[in-house]
C-alpha cells in the first residue's frame, strides 16, 4: 500500500488544531448554557468546519471520570479511538489523534486500532500517549498509578518500543521485557506512514521520555520568556539523542469585533460563570499527581483555569488573537491547540477573520 505524509509534518506553517472537543465543557470550566456539548455530531460538524478550513488536526483528552462540581466538568467523554475513526471517516485533511493512556490499552491492540484508522484516515492518525497523572482514573479503572516517575515512564518506554516494533517489523517475533511477555506477535497492517506522536510531560523522566520518542511535546505557555527557554532546553535534549522534537501549547480563544465584547464574554464566561469547585478539583489534582504545569506557577492561574484550562489567552479583536498566536511562534513554539466556549459557533468567526491576517504574517 502506498505511504502517505501525514499533515503534521507539512513544513513552513504554524501548525493550528482543537483541543479537547471530545470532553463535555470542552476547556471552559463554565456554567454558562451555551457551553460545549461534545456530542459526535458537534463534532462531525466542527470536523468538517476544520478540514475545509485547512485547520490542520483535532486533538481529544482521555477521560474516565469528571471533576465534579456543578457541571461535572469532563463528566461525558467520547472515548478517543473510536472517535478518531468516525472523524477520519468524514474529513479529507486534517489529521485527528487518539489520546491513549499506556497502562489501560495494550500495546498490541493499540497498534493494531492506530493502523486500522490510519486506513480509514489514508495516512492521517496520530497518537497521544498518556504515561499516567490522575490518581481518581487509575482508581476508577482498577488500577495502581505508581508514586514514582520511573516505575511510569520505564513501562511507557516499553509500552511504545512494543509499537515501534510492530509498526516497523515485517516478521513475526517473540518479546520478553520487564513489562511484557509477547509470543509470536506481529504488526499487520501498519501505518500508511509515519504516525506523529504527541506527549505531555513536565518531569525529568517524562521530558526525557519524550524527546527520545516524541515528535511534539506539548507543554503550557504561561511566560513566554520562561518557554522560550523551555523550548531551546527541550530541543536541546533531543538533539543529544539524535532527535528533532517540535513544542506544541494550548490557547483558549475569545475573538469579537472590539476588545470589550471579548473582555465582557471573559467576564461572563469564566469568572461570573466560572464552576470554581470543579476548577479547584482540577487545580488540586494538578498539584498532587501532575507534573506537565510548572508547580510554582499552577497558583498564579487558577482564574485562567476556567477559561481554557490554563492554556495562553488569545482574547481580543481578530488582530489581538492573530498578534498573540504571533507572539507564540516568536517563542518558538511550533504550533496550538485552539478552545473555544462553544467551538462549532465560534470557530467561523475565527476563520474569516483570524486565519487571513495569519496568511498575510506568513503563518499559514
Amino acid at each position: 500500500m502506498e505511504t502517505t505524509t501525514n499533515p503534521m509534518f507539512a513544513k513552513g506553517r504554524f501548525l493550528l488544531g482543537t483541543f479537547s472537543t471530545n470532553c463535555s465543557g470542552g476547556m471552559t470550566v463554565t456554567k454558562v448554557p451555551e457551553r460545549w456539548v461534545n456530542s459526535f455530531d458537534n463534532n462531525l460538524k466542527l470536523a468538517r468546519l476544520l478540514d475545509d478550513a485547512g485547520i490542520d488536526f483535532m486533538l481529544p483528552i482521555a477521560r474516565w471520570i469528571g471533576y465534579g462540581g456543578e457541571t461535572d466538568f469532563h463528566g461525558s467523554v467520547l472515548e478517543t479511538m473510536t472517535w478518531a475513526a468516525g472523524l477520519l471517516a468524514h474529513t479529507s485533511r486534517l489529521a485527528v489523534f487518539a489520546t491513549i493512556h499506556t497502562a489501560a490499552n495494550n500495546p498490541v491492540v493499540v497498534a493494531k486500532q492506530i493502523a486500522t484508522i490510519d486506513q480509514i484516515g489514508k495516512g492521517r492518525a496520530g497518537l497521544n500517549i498518556v504515561a499516567g497523572w490522575n490518581k481518581p482514573e487509575y482508581e476508577a479503572l482498577g488500577l495502581t498509578l505508581p508514586d514514582d516517575h520511573e516505575t511510569r515512564y520505564g513501562y511507557a518506554q516499553e509500552w511504545f518500543d512494543v509499537i515501534r516494533k510492530l509498526w516497523t517489523s515485517t516478521e513475526h517475533f517473540d518479546w520478553n521485557g520487564k513489562y511484557f511477555t509477547l509470543k509470536g506477535v506481529k504488526g499487520d497492517p501498519r501505518p500508511l506512514g509515519d504516525v506523529p506522536i504527541i506527549n505531555a510531560a513536565g518531569s525529568p523522566q517524562g521530558r526525557d521520555f519524550a524527546t527520545r520518542n516524541a515528535n511534539f511535546l506539548f507543554t503550557p505557555a504561561i511566560d513566554l520568556a520562561r518557554s522560550t527557554a523551555e523550548i531551546g532546553e527541550l530541543k536541546a535534549q533531543a538533539a543529544s539523542v539524535g532527535r528533532s522534537v517540535d513544542v506544541l501549547t494550548f490557547s483558549h480563544v475569545i475573538c469579537r469585533p472590539t476588545r470589550e465584547e471579548a473582555e465582557a464574554y471573559l467576564q461572563y464566561t469564566a469568572r461570573d460563570n466560572a464552576d470554581w469547585a470543579a476548577v479547584d478539583n482540577l487545580v488540586r489534582l494538578q498539584f498532587a499527581h501532575a507534573h506537565s504545569f510548572p508547580h510554582d506557577l499552577l497558583a498564579l492561574i487558577r482564574d485562567r483555569m476556567a477559561a481554557g484550562h490554563g492554556g495562553f489567552p488569545l482574547i481580543g479583536t481578530p488582530e489581538d488573537v492573530a498578534n498573540g498566536l504571533v507572539s507564540l511562534a516568536e517563542a518558538g513554539f511550533a504550533g496550538t491547540t485552539l478552545s473555544f466556549v462553544d467551538y462549532a459557533e465560534e470557530f467561523p468567526y475565527f476563520r474569516d477573520t483570524v486565519l487571513p491576517i495569519l496568511a498575510a504574517k506568513d503563518l499559514r
